[in-house]
């Protein structure tokens, strides 16, 4: 069997491949910040083309004259996993799976829990929650098998650490989930609970010899779930919805957080202000004032307004909020706060 590599032991063949498992892997993070669109659902994309490239391998593997092979180069082989030359493999397992069943199940956890989630936390908070997770899961898989060599990769320990998160800030949400043989919404509290308990018994049974060996890394889903847990509330300070607010939809992406264009009056930050808005800024607000109660076309037409208006008070430049719904000034956020 071929030996794990590093990148300094790849040869033309092998980085080629490398470069194609790269795009695959980024390509959609970098459509979702163009088209910001969720970057939950550009990691469910990313997982399943770089599924699709490393199924596709294993039947073409000596294309370009090479013998690279993804799980070797990128799953998380514990023996190795503190040497310096290795250390990414605590991230690329993430992205590479044992089967087409193993991935399903992965991208539809976080589809389900993650895009909920996303419009809680925001993209950044949700990306720092999933990348956590990822890295809690392969350590408490580290701790407890320094001694292995056996690849373990998958995204279940990201996938926890979502569910993790998501308990500690708003529990109260309900989501729709397959459980107790139901597709339908549930209290994440429950949610998380029920699934959290299997892998707890799944890991006893395993440790007991009651349920025999597995080849599902269970610790890993416990540790992304409690890291997560554990800094999930640190990580949604700022966020774009209250620490325990289930009082609006989660599926709203945040849109909620910020009232309706059709329910402010009149006027605007740059009525009467010393920089008011020129005719092309002023044609730009009225079709936000007119269109502006869709979420997705709000953002466009403050969007559009950046483009031509400066802040109402210092004339400098403004700019989105991180959570992308209200507009500000890029000198001092305490100059406008709109809508």
């Amino acid at each position: 069997m071929s030996q794990p590599l590093t990148v300094l032991q790849l040869t033309v063949g092998d980085s080629v491949w490398l470069l194609l498992f790269l795009a695959a892997a980024i390509g959609p993070y970098v459509q979702s910040v163009r088209s910001q669109t969720p970057v939950s659902l550009a990691t469910v994309l990313s997982l399943m083309l770089v599924s699709t490239l490393q199924f596709a391998h294993a039947f073409v593997g000596d294309l370009f004259a090479s013998e690279f092979d993804p799980v070797l180069f990128g799953a998380l082989i514990p023996q190795l996993a503190t040497e310096p030359t290795h250390i990414h493999r605590m991230i690329t397992a993430g992205w590479l799976h044992g089967g087409a069943m193993h991935v399903v199940g992965n991208v539809l956890v976080i589809a389900l829990v993650g895009l909920p989630l996303e419009g809680r936390l925001g993209a950044r908070r949700w990306m720092a929650v999933y990348i956590l997770g990822l890295i809690g899961g392969n350590l408490a898989w580290w701790g407890s098998h320094m001694s292995s060599w056996i690849p373990a990769l998958g995204a279940s320990g990201a996938c926890f650490g979502l569910l993790g998160a998501y308990l500690a800030c708003w529990p109260n949400d309900r989501i729709a989930f397959p459980l107790i043989f139901l597709i339908r919404e549930w209290p994440v509290g429950l949610v998380a609970v029920v699934r959290l308990g299997f892998e707890v018994y799944y890991v006893y049974g395993t440790q007991s010899g009651s349920m025999g060996s597995t080849n599902v890394a269970h610790l890993a889903h416990i540790g992304g779930f409690f890291l997560c847990f554990a800094l999930g509330r640190v990580i949604a300070k700022g966020a774009p919805i209250e620490l325990d607010d289930s009082s609006t939809s989660p599926y709203s992406m945040g849109s909620a957080s910020t009232p309706k264009i059709s329910n402010l009056d009149s006027t605007h930050p740059w009525t009467g202000s010393e920089y008011p808005l020129d005719d092309k800024a002023n044609r730009v607000m009225e079709r936000l004032m007119e269109e502006g109660d869709e979420f997705e076309t709000r953002v466009a037409w403050l969007e559009e307004l950046i483009e031509v208006a400066s802040c109402p008070i210092c004339d400098s430049l403004i700019q989105m909020d991180k959570g992308g719904h209200t507009l500000q000034c890029s000198t001092r956020k305490d100059h406008i706060h709109w809508p």
